[in-house]
């Protein structure tokens, strides 16, 4: 009992004096600090929209290949007498080099041959021109002789009638006339025939003469030498080794210049050719304007080679070739020279070939190879542009753009977007300049939502070199 009494006084007092302090705190405990819901605005990268030029670029790869082959082939047989040391794969050897030799020794026989003919031959026209001239002195004394038989004849004849010489006689003087006569005929048909004669030995003198030519050109055809500065390709020919006509003994490629194939997308030929068709056109060019539009109304497509051809050159493509070696960009000016024959069916792709000069001229050993043959490179092909707002390729969302307004709200636009070329994209319509394009990925995007807008001075900048690149200087 007593310890029950002894909990109760000293609980209860506890228990009061905590909830009087309770209620001390409760009662003096500030009121809680409010805090008024506000708006919070996204961090964006905006760019200024800007009107500017971009320039028509397509990128292409090719295979590097010679502008000009030589193959060495055989026009005579014989046997290979010497051949250049320096005559191996990959060696360059300039213009005029004699690199192969054939045996000459039946070549000279027959040019000999050809020359003893033609003095054989000369040598009968001399003939010839003395038997002329004995055969009309004969035939002017033989005519001489049968004047005097015609004389004696008609005496005779004369005598008889008066009977003062017998018929016999006068028989006799006809018959010697009659073979006077058949001498004179038998030297006029031989000097008739002595023309006939000189055109023949002429013309075998000819023949002679083309032999002797064919005899020489065979001789020289026993040496082989370079028409222009090359590198070898190929080597099939040894010293001692017998050579048939028609047989190929080596293959050069030219080094002065290099040609590349570049195939390249119809589509993005269509880019070229649209961009120069829809171009503002410049003083002078309104004739060859409505030429190409005329063109294309009496039905000419643009994959027919010949019109592509021809707008190819309208629109002065620049070209260049890039190799990339490690972090390294290798650059060659290029002159875009023609059209390949043919569209390949299964790609859909047209052969451009770019000529690059000097193709190992500007090698420099360690830093700048050559253009060698099957090296596989990059080509740029640059024409005219048109003018529209530049934005990077990421600003576009599915033909739409996202723009801060004045008060920092997000808008969406829809915008014509003319071109994208690699990350750049090209509008020319949907907005205008100086609007403030956002960059960022906003996820969501809800039109309306506050912006804090960053302008991205280097992006601006990026974009604005985008513009200014023209390509590589037209080679003239």
């Amino acid at each position: 009992m007593r310890t029950a009494l002894r909990l109760l006084l000293i609980t209860v007092p506890l228990m009061l004096l905590g909830g009087a302090f309770l209620a001390y705190v409760i009662a003096n405990k500030p009121e809680p600090a409010r805090i008024d819901i506000a708006e919070r605005a996204t961090p964006v990268r905006v760019i200024r929209a800007v009107e500017a030029e971009l320039p028509t670029r397509v990128t292409a790869h090719g295979l590097v290949q010679p502008a000009r082959v030589f193959e060495a082939v055989a026009q005579l047989a014989g046997t290979a007498e010497w051949v250049d040391p320096d005559l191996r794969k990959g060696a360059i050897l300039p213009a005029g080099r004699v690199f192969l030799r054939l045996s000459r020794s039946d070549y000279l026989l027959a040019v000999e041959q050809a020359e003893a003919n033609i003095r054989a031959a000369r040598a009968k026209l001399a003939e010839l021109d003395i038997s002329e001239r004995n055969l009309k002195a004969a035939l002017e004394l033989e005519r001489k002789l049968l004047g005097i038989r015609e004389s004696d004849a008609e005496r005779t004849a004369r005598l008889v009638e008066r009977g003062a010489a017998s018929t016999t006689a006068l028989n006799n003087a006809r018959a010697a006339l009659l073979v006077q006569r058949q001498k004179v005929q038998n030297l006029e048909s031989s000097l008739a025939l002595l023309p006939a004669q000189r055109r023949s030995l002429v013309e075998q003198l000819a023949t002679y003469e083309i032999m002797l030519k064919t005899a020489r050109l065979n001789l020289e055809r026993t040496e082989f030498s370079l028409p222009f500065d090359a590198r070898v390709a190929r080597v099939a020919v040894e010293t001692g080794q017998f050579v048939r006509q028609g047989q190929l003994v080596a293959i050069f490629d030219g080094i002065d210049a290099a040609e590349v194939e570049a195939r390249i997308p119809l589509t993005e030929m269509m880019a070229l050719t649209r961009s120069a068709r829809t171009a503002p056109p410049s003083e002078g060019a309104g004739k060859a304007e409505g030429s190409g539009q005329t063109a294309i109304a009496q039905g000419t497509t643009w994959q027919e080679p010949l019109f592509l051809e021809k707008r190819l050159k309208e629109l002065g493509l620049r070209a260049e070739l890039r190799l990339r070696v490690g972090d390294e960009t290798l650059r060659w000016p290029g002159r875009v020279e023609r059209l390949s024959d043919t569209i390949d069916r299964k790609t859909g792709t047209l052969g451009v070939i770019v000529r690059v000069e000097d193709a190992y001229g500007s090698a420099s050993p360690g830093s700048r190879p050559p253009l060698i043959k099957g090296m596989f490179v990059e080509v740029v092909f640059t024409g005219t542009g048109r003018r529209g707002i530049i934005v990077p390729r990421s600003a576009l969302r599915d033909g739409m753009v996202m723009v801060a307004d004045s008060e920092d709200r997000l808008r969406l636009l829809r915008v014509t977007v003319e071109r994208v070329q690699d990350d750049v994209g090209l509008i020319t319509s949907g907005i205008a300049p100086g609007m403030r394009v956002v960059v960022s990925d906003l996820s969501p995007r809800t039109p309306g939502q506050l912006l804090a807008p960053v302008r991205d001075e280097v992006l601006e900048k990026r974009l604005a070199a985008e513009a200014a690149y023209h390509g590589p200087e037209r080679a003239q």
